[in-house]
């Protein structure tokens, strides 16, 4: 297994569906980029993890309190989209709650017990659940990568402002045909 690991952070339906509850177009369109990314991580023994923003029914969360509800367990809007391919032998699928894909998840833990010491990120929306996966990956002391064209969020200034401040300080903002062309060799 390489040491390098991709996060497909919160490709939802609720994310992903135009029927669903925060849907932003952009995420259609970074989905068959997000795809073809997988399906090189699979290629070249790259560890995948979906990383699902799931929300429990009827219970607290302070989340739900100030923003529109979504992505709630037993709706169907928590699943990963069905365009993704997820390989259920040897893929993770982490479920969160918070914007970060570490916070009071398991993932540190299973990225360490693969040996990993690269993160590559994907997913939505690059000013919230990415950016705070960013972040923590940084402290965290993992080599972070964001793939540009494979992170959206509703407005692209925004999604270009956060992109240019997280490689500045957080970690490398590549193209998904960089990270493609480098081969097997991380």
């Amino acid at each position: 297994m390489s040491k390098t690991a991709l996060l497909v952070v919160d490709m939802v339906y609720d994310f992903t569906n135009p029927k669903g509850l925060v849907f932003y177009p952009q995420n259609l369109e970074i989905i068959p980029k997000i795809a073809k990314v997988i399906d090189y991580c699979h290629q070249n023994d790259h560890l995948v993890i979906f990383m699902q923003h799931s929300y429990r029914a009827n219970k607290p969360d302070k989340n739900l309190e100030t923003m529109r509800k979504n992505c709630i367990a037993g709706s169907g809007g928590d699943q990963i989209d069905p365009a993704l391919p997820v390989d259920p032998e040897r893929d993770y699928i982490i479920k969160k709650r918070r914007y970060s894909a570490f916070f009071g998840t398991d993932l540190d833990l299973v990225l360490r017990e693969h040996g990993i010491t690269r993160v590559v990120v994907v997913g939505t929306k690059t000013n919230c659940c990415i950016r705070a996966t960013v972040t923590d990956s940084y402290n965290l002391n993992y080599d972070t990568v964001v793939l540009s064209d494979c992170v959206a969020t509703n407005d692209e200034v925004v999604n270009q402002v956060h992109l240019t401040d997280i490689g500045k300080y957080l970690g490398t903002v590549i193209s998904s045909s960089e990270f493609m062309a480098e081969g097997s060799e991380k």
